[in-house]
């Protein structure tokens, strides 16, 4: 048994959506659709800082599904095309069970971080990308980051983590002590995402 999660140093990230684009294109994601992006934690648009010169701030915040250890989208799932992988602790999504009823959408707390496909998937190159294992894209089902599950069981890490270029990305199983994203964890202040919510996010910002 394995708890995948990962830890994001919100100092070290600089908001290159390098884990935007790696994603993406390992998992061809269908075109104008994201599984991961980057928010800007300051001014109103995206890359402004809050504040006035000279005091101004401004961070990044990649997000992407939580794969939480209390997930809600699982409750309310009525045909279980949303479960919690208990062999990793990885919140996978069933295509070939998924109804479209995006209940899974509406009971997600992190807005965004689900799509649902209204047509059939479209893309920009002629040719599909990234890995051979990854499961189909299809017409009329939600989709959402899968931690790159299908790396993981080839022993590989996600493919944002490798594209990282601030390596400000940690991996691992969080009940390993001796693992990255524990030891990344340890003696640092973290936060998670709408701890309000319950639902005991994987994934630490580092801060």
């Amino acid at each position: 048994m394995t708890r995948y999660g990962m830890a994001i140093d919100v100092r070290r990230c600089m908001g290159c959506n390098a884990c935007t684009v790696a994603c993406k294109v390992a998992n061809d994601v269908p075109e104008g659709v994201f599984w991961t992006r980057v928010l800007t934690r300051g001014g109103d648009a995206p890359d402004a800082p809050a504040g006035e010169n000279p005091a101004v701030s401004m961070s990044y915040y990649t997000l992407g599904c939580q794969h939480c250890e209390n997930p809600a989208c699982v409750k309310v799932c009525p045909v279980g095309a949303t479960y919690r992988d208990e062999a990793t602790g990885i919140v996978r999504q069933d295509y070939d069970k998924c109804i479209g009823c995006r209940m899974c959408m509406s009971a997600c707390p992190y807005t965004g971080v689900r799509s649902f496909n209204w047509e059939e998937p479209g893309y920009a190159m002629d040719f599909a990308l990234g890995d051979a294992d990854i499961a189909p894209h299809q017409k009329h089902v939600v989709e959402k980051c899968t931690f790159c599950y299908q790396r993981i069981a080839r022993g590989e890490t996600p493919a944002c983590m490798d594209l990282c270029p601030a390596r400000a990305r940690f991996w691992g199983d969080l009940d390993d002590p001796e693992s990255e994203v524990s030891q990344a964890i340890k003696g640092r202040e973290y936060q998670h995402l709408l701890p309000e919510q319950g639902t005991s996010p994987s994934v630490y910002y580092l801060v």
